[in-house]
């Protein structure tokens, strides 16, 4: 240990155990709680979660796509396929984000924590919420 570390750090008489004391503040800004360094420290923030614009946009096509065929505006998933000038395929396998539990998919819209990719969500999308929501637990 530094000799500029020890006022930070004590280590109990037996040995087993270290207790740090960090010097920070803890303040709410905008209804968040940020850390507050001391005077000449550096300051840290969080990373931003970053957003997914594929997934966020394969989601809105799904959704628009489900409304088209339930409203009989296509009949079937291989006319709305033809009118997008997409592969029948393709439509299918996005359509199957429309059944999402919905928690999930306001995390996805929402803040993107998820680390969980289109691909990985239309390929064996399980139709189960409960399932969806471990192999979510599990692909983060």
């Amino acid at each position: 240990m530094m000799p500029s570390e020890a006022k930070y750090a004590e280590l109990s008489p037996d040995g087993k155990s270290l207790t740090v004391h960090l010097p920070l503040t803890l303040r709410k800004r905008g209804g968040r709680k940020i850390i507050i360094s001391p005077a000449g420290a550096q300051q840290w923030t969080p990373a931003r979660p970053r957003m997914d614009n594929t997934l966020i946009r394969a989601l809105a096509r799904a959704f628009r796509w489900k409304h088209m065929l339930e409203t009989g505006e296509f009949a079937t998933v291989i006319e709305l396929a033809a009118a997008e000038r997409l592969d029948r395929s393709f439509v299918s396998h996005v359509l199957q984000l429309t059944l999402l539990a919905p928690d999930l998919v306001e995390a996805i819209l929402g803040r993107q924590s998820m680390g969980v990719q289109l691909q990985a969500l239309v390929r064996g999308l399980p139709v189960e919420w409960g399932r969806q929501r471990e192999l979510m637990a599990t692909s983060c």
